[in-house]
Parts: structure tokens; C-alpha cells; sequence
């Protein structure tokens, strides 16, 4: 996300467990802190928090997840058995052994200790500015709970410091109700304290935790607080729609008037495929390109040919509705456009590709498939119109007229007000798909509205949550059970 500063590497010792003082040397290698008295000034704060924001970057796994376990894509690639764990997903034949699902498990706790490291420490020094930081650290520790609740349903809650080997064998399974109703008491805790603007893009904001507390309600069917915490956004005025949809995705119209929380990529810097939790590219970009050989495809480069979007996606969009060009790119127009062009076809290959994540050709280093710097666009406006529309069409007492809200959607789709439809519960979700395919959220809108008959392979009762990975309980002593079916 930002550069790495040096000295946030201590942080990183938070992700093992911590054994006794007793089992160290009494005194440390030169250069080499004490993460027990690292906290004495303000910018020990700040640099622990930038170690916060950095396992932002590693929620590219869970956004081409989210598509490819949905019916909006394939997972595509080299050949059927190309990143095999991301192949089980998408026949939903993936089991409690999958790779894939195990670094999202550790990833958003890595992230969830680091917040916790700062929480534990949080006492240590009085400075200006520290209630906001405090508060920024919560929303990204909420963001990180919400994500594991989103893929394995109840999780473990930790919340007052980092997380030891001890704790995981100690500590059972929370009820994903619980769980919520903590995020619930964090981001209340922290909106008074974030500003609606920051100076620095990517920065926490208190519309960023307006929103993420109101899809925190969405998907537990708390209708009229998600209506609530949704017009608390919108009533704000800090946000609005681009005009032009086929703008929103630049690399040069990042952290626009329509963005609400926004991870920030960095694809200068360099990358390889030993660490991905290293990177500070968007790792889900490149995997998502055509595979180019030759002549002019710019301003795109190669990709590995994952996620590609089936043809029911390009069916979903009406003539007129700008969004279908900004979304999919049709490789046989483009090609009939540019005759020079070649591209090997990948497995399951549709003809169509996810333009909104597309790789373009950047300086950047090492492998060139790792560093992109397309920023992901987590909560668009447009998203939270969306949200608001189903919230208040599903609340007992609407408290805002959910037509409004998709008017303006549709209306900046067809550049016109002649294509506008009844806001019911079921034009509003099939608007969400429109609108935000390719963006990661398919799935679990799925599997929260019930809309899962489409999934290929998709069995009730099993696949509405992923397994909790097989080596972590293990590592927790076999006190947690697996979720049904696995």
C-alpha cells in the first residue's frame, strides 16, 4: 500500500507467537528493537499503524475470490489445473487442505494482531492526533474481522493484544453474532474521531466507517440501522457519482469523488512470487489480463487469463448502458480492432476479460505481473447508493425512498433518465450485479440474499461458508469445529 518504512519491520514479529523473555539473549542485536518497548513517540504510532494499512494489499485473494466463486467468472488460466486451490473454489470442490483459503485466514488475522499490537501498547504515550489514529486502527481491524466472517462464519475474536500460540489453543470459535456485535461497538467508537477528508489518500475516514458499519448491518439483516448508517454517508455531501462510468477504473482517476474507502496499490517497487503478503502491487491484476504475445495492446499488458467473465454477465446489461464497455473487455473486438495483436487462449477461455482490473503496461520492476498499481476501489458511492436502496426497501419504517437512490445509478449508466425501472428488492440486486461486477463483492451478495441456484457446483448448506483451514485447527489443538460439510 505505501512505501515500506524500515522501521515498521518490527511489527512484523507480532504475526508469531512471542515465547518467554527467558528463551532470549538479554541484550539485543544492534539495530534490532524490542517489540515490548518499541512505543515512546508518536511516530512509533504512526509507523505501527502504516504496518496495519500494509496487509490491505494481501485483500486482493479475497476480491478475485470473491468473482470466481461466484457466477459472474471462471477461474480461467494456463491450463485446468493453473492455481489449482482458485480452480476447487470455482468448481466449489474445495476442501479444508486449500491454500488459497488458509492465506486469507492468516493474512486478516496478521493484520488483526498488528492493529491489536497498537491496542495492547495503546497506553503508553499522550499526543495529539492519537484518537484518530486509534480510530483508524479500529476500522482496520473491523475490516479485517469482517473479511474472515465473510469467508468462515464464526471465527475467533481476539481484541486486546497480539496474538500468541497460547490464545489460539485457548480460545474457541465466536459466534459470528458476537463478532459483529464488536465491530458494531468499534466503529461507533472510532466514527467520532476520523475526519470526513483526509490528506493522505487511502487514510481512514469517517464515511469509509459509516459505510463498513452499514453493510455490517446489511449482512445481518438489520435493515433500519444499515438505512441509517447508509444515510449518514449519503447526507454527508463529501461524495458523489463520476459522471462518466468509463473514468472510474483509470489508473489516472484514482481516489475520485466516488470513492469511499479505496486500497491504495504501488507498482514501482518490485515483487516476486516468493512472498506475496510482501507485495505492494495489486497481485490480482496481473493475473486477470489476456495472455499477449505480440503486437499493439497498449495501453494493457500481459496476464495470466484468471477470472474471466462469462457471457451471462455480458447478457445482463441493456443497449445503451455504458457500463458494459468499462466493464468486460471482448477480446475478439479488440483483436478485430488491432489485427497485429496476438493472445494465446487460456483454459476455460470466454472471450471476454475483467477491464476494470485490467493490467496496463507501468515501470515497474521484477516481475512485471505483481506490481500493478491499480488501486482497489473496496466501497465505491455507487455501492453505498446500492446498500441503501435494499436496506431501506427491506427496513420495516424506510427512513430514505430507495428510488432515488437507483435512479441516480441507472441515470449515470445510460447518460439519460429514460432507462429508469421500479425500485424493487429484485431490480436492486440485479442492479448491484450490473454495476459492480468484476469488483469482488458477487459472491457473498449471493449467499446473503440467497441467490445461490446459479453457482455452478454449489451445494446448500455446505458452500454458503468456506472451511476453516485443516492446519490452523490443528495448530489450535482440534478445538475448533469445521463448518458443516467439510
Amino acid at each position: 500500500m505505501y512505501n515500506k518504512i524500515t522501521k515498521i519491520a518490527i511489527a512484523f514479529i507480532i504475526i508469531m507467537g512471542m515465547q518467554s523473555c527467558d528463551d532470549y539473549l538479554e541484550v539485543l542485536p544492534e539495530g534490532q528493537e524490542n517489540s515490548e518497548n518499541y512505543f515512546n513517540t508518536p511516530q512509533d504510532y504512526q509507523d505501527a499503524l502504516i504496518g496495519v494499512y500494509d496487509l490491505l494489499s494481501t485483500t486482493y485473494l479475497n476480491n478475485i475470490l470473491g468473482e470466481i466463486a461466484s457466477d459472474n467468472s471462471l477461474c480461467g488460466g494456463e491450463n485446468p489445473t493453473d492455481v489449482l486451490d482458485w480452480q476447487q473454489i470455482d468448481d466449489m470442490i474445495h476442501t479444508a487442505d486449500n491454500g488459497a483459503l488458509r492465506n486469507v485466514f492468516q493474512w486478516m488475522y496478521a493484520g488483526i494482531s498488528r492493529a491489536n499490537y497498537i491496542i495492547e501498547f495503546q497506553d503508553n504515550v499522550n499526543f495529539d492526533g492519537k484518537e484518530q489514529l486509534l480510530a483508524e486502527n479500529l476500522f482496520l481491524r473491523s475490516y479485517y474481522y469482517f473479511e474472515l466472517v465473510k469467508f468462515f462464519g464464526d471465527v475467533p475474536l481476539y481484541t486486546d493484544g497480539r496474538i500468541t500460540i497460547e490464545e489460539t489453543q485457548a480460545i474457541d470459535r465466536t459466534p459470528k453474532a458476537d463478532v459483529y456485535a464488536q465491530l458494531e461497538v468499534d466503529l461507533m467508537n472510532a466514527i467520532p474521531n476520523l475526519p470526513w477528508t483526509q490528506a493522505q489518500n487511502g487514510r481512514v475516514t469517517k464515511g469509509a466507517a459509516w459505510a463498513l458499519l452499514g453493510k455490517i448491518y446489511l449482512y445481518q439483516e438489520k435493515f433500519t440501522e444499515a438505512a441509517q448508517a447508509f444515510n449518514e454517508v449519503i447526507n454527508s455531501g463529501q461524495y458523489q457519482l463520476v459522471q462518466n462510468f468509463n473514468t472510474i477504473f483509470l489508473n489516472n482517476n484514482e481516489n475520485n469523488e466516488e470513492s469511499v474507502f479505496e486500497v491504495q496499490y504501488f507498482g514501482g517497487e518490485g515483487a516476486g512470487f516468493g512472498c506475496f503478503q510482501c507485495v505492494e502491487g495489486n497481485i490480482a491484476v496481473g493475473f486477470m489480463g489476456p495472455r499477449f504475445r505480440g503486437g499493439n495492446f497498449a495501453p494493457y499488458t500481459s496476464g495470466f487469463s484468471f477470472n474471466v467473465p462469462v457471457q451471462d454477465v455480458v447478457d445482463l446489461y441493456q443497449t445503451g448502458d455504458t457500463r458494459l464497455e468499462a466493464t468486460v473487455l471482448d477480446i475478439d473486438a479488440f483483436v478485430a480492432a488491432r489485427p497485429d495483436v496476438i493472445y494465446n487462449e487460456g483454459s476455460e477461455h470466454t472471450g471476454y476479460f475483467n477491464l476494470k482490473y485490467i493490467p496496463y503496461a507501468e515501470a515497474n520492476l521484477q516481475d512485471v505481473n505483481l506490481t500493478h498499481s491499480n488501486n482497489y476501489r473496496a466501497i465505491r458511492y455507487a455501492d453505498v447508493l446500492l446498500m441503501a436502496a435494499e436496506a431501506n426497501l427491506r427496513a420495516p419504517s424506510p427512513i430514505a425512498n430507495p428510488q432515488t437512490f437507483l435512479d441516480a445509478i441507472r441515470d449515470r449508466a445510460f447518460g439519460n433518465t429514460n432507462n429508469r425501472i421500479p425500485a424493487t428488492l429484485e431490480n436492486v440486486l440485479a442492479e448491484r450485479r450490473r454495476e459492480l461486477a468484476g469488483e469482488g463483492h458477487r459472491f457473498f451478495d449471493q449467499v446473503r440474499t440467497g441467490q445461490t441456484s446459479t453457482i455452478p457446483g454449489f451445494t446448500t448448506g455446505k458452500n454458503e461458508l468456506f472451511p476453516i483451514p485443516r492446519i490452523e485447527i490443528e495448530l489450535a489443538g482440534n478445538r475448533w469445529q469445521q463448518n458443516p460439510g467439510y
